[in-house]
């Protein structure tokens, strides 16, 4: 019987920008506070069966891996094709090398396509002396099964795009968000944890701010809420301070179970 028992642990939690961000100096890019340093969004999800599956693969994902001791991939899931979701991809090369094997990497057409596009050279036949990245690009349809444990796609709304977050077991992750279509709402349903993209106070044309994932999680009435892809206009500190029981702003390195 497949082993239940899991966690999720956020290797970034932070914008496309990351935090701080090159040539600021506002009171949150100067923080000491370790919670306010934020690498490109990405989560690692792992059972204590030893299946492991990272969503997204960052800009920082060398450093992300190095930091948490991430040494282990059995798929990859891509939310989109955007750059600080995507180009840490080459990365997967030292995975291959560990694991003696390529790796699946699923996401919607459109992701992948783009991915197929950008990253032409890992499916050339020429030996680029350094080595190329082994991947296998796997559209993911309703979700997958991996080792036994049941990955379901949530498309989103990324302002125009339509985009997936993924639902593991009573845990959904919906980062780079402004909308949830009327279809996706029941794949949300009786969740533990509800991880939402909420980028800041202010308005913005692809994410949530912090009022609107406050209203998906009323509506959701997860037992816990944590949001992410957060930019340097919020101070974890501050920021938890206002927000209600239940909901907290996610941190690089924060674990938690499913």
């Amino acid at each position: 019987m497949t082993d239940t028992r899991g966690q999720v642990l956020f290797l970034g939690s932070g914008t496309s920008h990351g935090v701080p961000m090159i040539g600021c100096r506002c009171a949150v890019c100067r923080s000491d506070d370790e919670r306010d340093k934020r690498m490109r969004p990405s989560v690692y999800i792992r059972w204590a069966d030893g299946t492991s599956l990272l969503v997204d693969t960052t800009p920082d994902l060398r450093s992300q891996a190095l930091r948490w001791g991430v040494e282990h991939v059995d798929a990859v899931l891509f939310t989109h094709c955007h750059a600080d979701h995507v180009m840490g991809l080459d990365e997967i090369r030292r995975f291959n090398i560990l694991q003696g094997a390529a790796i699946p990497c699923y996401g919607n057409a459109a992701a992948l396509a783009d991915i197929r596009r950008i990253f032409s050279y890992a499916f050339e036949a020429t030996d680029h002396g350094g080595g190329l990245p082994k991947f296998d690009l796997e559209p993911i349809g309703e979700g997958v099964t991996i080792n036994g444990h049941r990955v379901t796609a949530v498309p989103v709304w990324h302002g125009p795009q339509l985009i997936l977050g993924y639902r593991v077991e009573r845990f959904a992750y919906l980062t780079d968000c402004n909308g949830i279509p009327d279809s996706s709402w029941a794949l949300l349903e009786d969740l533990d944890t509800l991880v939402i993209d909420a980028v800041r106070h202010r308005p913005h044309g692809t994410h949530y701010n912090v009022e609107g994932a406050l209203g998906v999680i009323a509506r959701l009435s997860p037992r816990r809420a944590y949001i992410t892809h957060v930019c340097h206009d919020l101070g974890h500190a501050a920021t938890n301070a206002q927000l209600p029981p239940g909901v907290e702003l996610a941190y690089d390195g924060l674990v938690v179970g499913i």
